[in-house]
């Protein structure tokens, strides 16, 4: 595939028309369809630019492609990890998680991961299978990773949670409000230090990275997956290492840092 069925191919799926590229480049629609159809390529200049309104690498315009992969934005199905964490919470007795459970459910219902139709109950859910995988059976932990977005995302209060006082902690740690580009660095070591002191809180927070790291690929456009890149690493290796120094967390911790570290690597090469 050459570079004019790369720009037509990926336009398309970014659902642009000719003349919405061509204003944002500032060109006539004439020259996006002489691109398209491999009559011109376009300049330096204007191949940088296209990249940009587009969301994508250089290289994704001009490299020959192979037969796409097909992907998945899910793995699992989101009704049966509810069943495995509800089954599991009620063999150990975990009574915050039970509770927990069906109030992120409703709590989150009708919300959409970004970028796609996955209801968003399939994030907190995954976590909380996550942890469990790793042999992580705290119930303040696992109540922590359903609730973690509720109080952020779901007009939601501590005080609405059906659940005990070490769990809220948790979730008041892991919670901070907007941002703006002259308070965000303040804000964020601010935010992360405070959680740095809480291992479990720590250790949700790290699980939920985790997880954000599979999904940015679609999820997030270039520019925000760039500055996650950046904020894992001035982070969260701290916070690996509270895990990591929490005896009963040796495993999981061991675990995070190997995904993390690969999926930052990975990431950094695609860029």
């Amino acid at each position: 595939m050459g570079i004019g069925k790369n720009i037509k191919s990926i336009r398309e799926e970014r659902g642009l028309t000719q003349e919405q590229v061509a204003e944002a480049l500032q060109v006539s629609f004439q020259a996006v369809s002489s691109w398209e159809r491999e009559e011109y390529k376009p300049d330096t200049d204007k191949l940088i630019r296209l990249a940009e309104v587009l969301d994508v690498s250089v290289s994704a315009l001009v490299e020959e492609k192979h037969k796409p992969f097909k992907t998945k934005e899910a793995i699992y199905n989101w009704e049966h990890m509810k069943t495995y964490v509800k089954a599991t919470a009620k063999s150990h007795k975990m009574y915050n998680t039970l509770k927990a459970v069906d109030f992120a459910v409703e709590a989150h219902e009708g919300q959409k991961r970004k970028r796609s139709d996955i209801p968003y109950i399939y994030h907190p859910l995954n976590l909380a299978c996550h942890a469990l995988s790793m042999g992580i059976l705290e119930d303040e932990t696992i109540a922590a990773c359903l609730l973690h977005d509720v109080v952020e995302d779901c007009d939601k209060t501590l005080e609405d949670l059906p659940v005990n006082e070490v769990t809220k902690e948790i979730v008041r740690l892991v919670t901070h409000g907007k941002t703006s580009a002259e308070n965000r660095d303040k804000v964020m070591k601010t935010y992360y230090a405070a959680i740095a002191e809480n291992p479990k809180a720590a250790l949700v927070k790290c699980i939920d990275r985790c997880n954000n790291l599979t999904t940015m690929s679609w999820g997030l456009s270039r520019e925000k997956i760039y500055r996650m890149i950046l904020e894992t690493e001035e982070y969260y290796p701290g916070l690996l290492l509270v895990v990591k120094r929490t005896p009963e967390y040796n495993d999981a911790a061991w675990l995070l840092q190997y995904q993390m570290e690969s999926m930052l690597d990975i990431y950094k090469r695609l860029m």
